[in-house]
């Protein structure tokens, strides 16, 4: 499937009207999300001024409480999933069982980029249109928008029969290792449910995210002769580490280019005497111009569209690296980070759904959006039980700077289309 990419358009919102096509129920939602749009914005600003950074637990923990308060309120069972385990402040899980429809999982996370120790820590309005703050398009804003949304079918008494779980993870940004921990719960939320859909950062009105690309990592250590630089290339010596990284590196190049395939060298040491700390990312080298390189390491990531891509794509940088030049050693090491969530027939459908409910809103179609152009995100980790749909957040930008803002013309029609079309799919029995 070729997936469509056209430049964002990030439509007025003025002159938009809703098209006759709204049954009294769904316009019922929507002059339910308006109603509450005061209320909806200021719970937004009290999460933005809560710090919740993904190495705060106790931050992440305090944030998670107002939303056991909030979907206790409409009536779902909520849990606090601990993770302490593996080092980080835990998951926020809601749930509601009916017994028709299409059973959702809804996707938001609660961490954010932003530690204790940034100075970007409170929301405040830096123009008529946009309302900055950290974490607010990522993505603050795309939870408070599940939960109204879901507040506006609620007092339309369209939730009476649905099945929906919520899960907000509280460490999107950095995952707890390993993922079989840390994902656990989502996983299992996806197992029993139908489709998953992602409240990321919207990327306009024209488009949603039908397909991510994997976030992973990869390792090389290089072993070569330590020696006089005076008998480099012979025999004896060889060629040296840094050689071999170079070779290593240039076949890449040369050769792993493919669609949706990318395989950054982030970093690389080498010398006689090295360090790296692969958890803090960081580390430092010796050495002598006259002297041999013993030792080098790189440090590298890989993106890819679907497991197909990336299983090839591996071995053949296995391939490369095996063929090491004279006197050299190379291990390749694989760290699985984000799977990627490959475009399906599935996800299409979902994508049509919310087009269709765009056009009846009178704001018109939506189309997929190219996934060379987005990150990773938990969405991924459920996209081989589901089918889904991701970018269904708030519009924004500056993520993970201090220029972070939400886009605020925007942002009740955004939440207005989210509960249509939540309220479609659970209306129906198969895609």
């Amino acid at each position: 499937m070729r997936v469509l990419f056209i430049s964002i358009l990030l439509l007025s919102l003025q002159g938009l009207s809703f098209a006759q096509s709204l049954n009294d129920t769904e316009q019922s939602i929507l002059n339910s999300v308006d109603a509450s749009y005061d209320d909806a914005l200021e719970f937004l600003i009290e999460n933005v001024n809560m710090n919740s950074g993904s190495m705060n637990p106790a931050g992440v923990q305090a944030l998670g409480k107002r939303y056991i308060e909030a979907y206790s309120n409409l009536g779902f069972e909520t849990e606090w999933v601990d993770q302490s385990e593996v080092n980080r402040g835990g998951h926020f899980i809601a749930r509601k069982k009916g017994n028709s429809g299409l059973k959702l999982l809804l996707i938001g996370h609660l961490d954010t980029v932003f530690e204790p120790d940034s100075p970007f820590q409170k929301a405040e309005m830096t123009s008529d249109t946009t309302l900055a703050g950290p974490g607010i398009a990522d993505m603050k804003a795309g939870n408070v928008m599940i939960l109204y949304a879901l507040k506006a079918l609620n007092e339309a008494g369209a939730l009476e029969d649905a099945t929906i779980t919520v899960v907000y993870t509280g460490d999107e940004e950095k995952a707890g290792k390993p993922t079989s921990i840390s994902r656990y719960h989502l996983v299992e939320a996806a197992k029993q449910s139908d489709i998953a859909l992602g409240f990321e950062t919207a990327s306009g009105w024209d488009y949603a995210t039908v397909a991510r690309r994997s976030s992973n990592s990869w390792n090389i250590e290089i072993t070569g002769v330590q020696a006089h630089s005076s008998g480099v290339f012979s025999d004896r010596v060889g060629a040296g580490s840094v050689y071999e990284a170079a070779r290593i590196l240039n076949r890449f190049y040369e050769e792993l280019h493919e669609e949706y395939l990318t395989f950054n060298a982030a970093m690389i040491v080498g010398g006689n005497e090295i360090s790296f700390d692969e958890e803090q990312l960081k580390g430092s080298m010796s050495g002598k111009t006259n002297i041999v390189p013993k030792k080098t390491i790189i440090q590298g990531d890989l993106r890819y569209l679907t497991e197909e891509q990336g299983e090839r794509v591996v071995r053949k940088m296995e391939a490369i690296v095996s063929e090491s030049l004279p006197q050299t050693e190379s291990v390749f090491r694989f760290n699985p980070g984000y799977p990627p969530m490959a475009p399906t027939e599935g996800n299409m459908k979902v994508l049509e759904v919310l087009s269709g409910v765009s056009e009846d809103m009178g704001i018109g179609p939506v189309e997929a959006y190219d996934p060379g152009r987005r990150g990773a995100a938990d969405i991924s980790f459920v996209a081989s039980y589901v089918h889904g749909l991701d970018g269904l957040g708030a519009m924004g930008g500056g993520a993970h700077s201090p220029r972070e803002y939400l886009h605020l013309p925007s942002y009740k029609k955004l939440t207005q289309r989210a509960a249509l079309l939540i309220y479609r799919l659970i209306q129906m029995d198969e895609l």
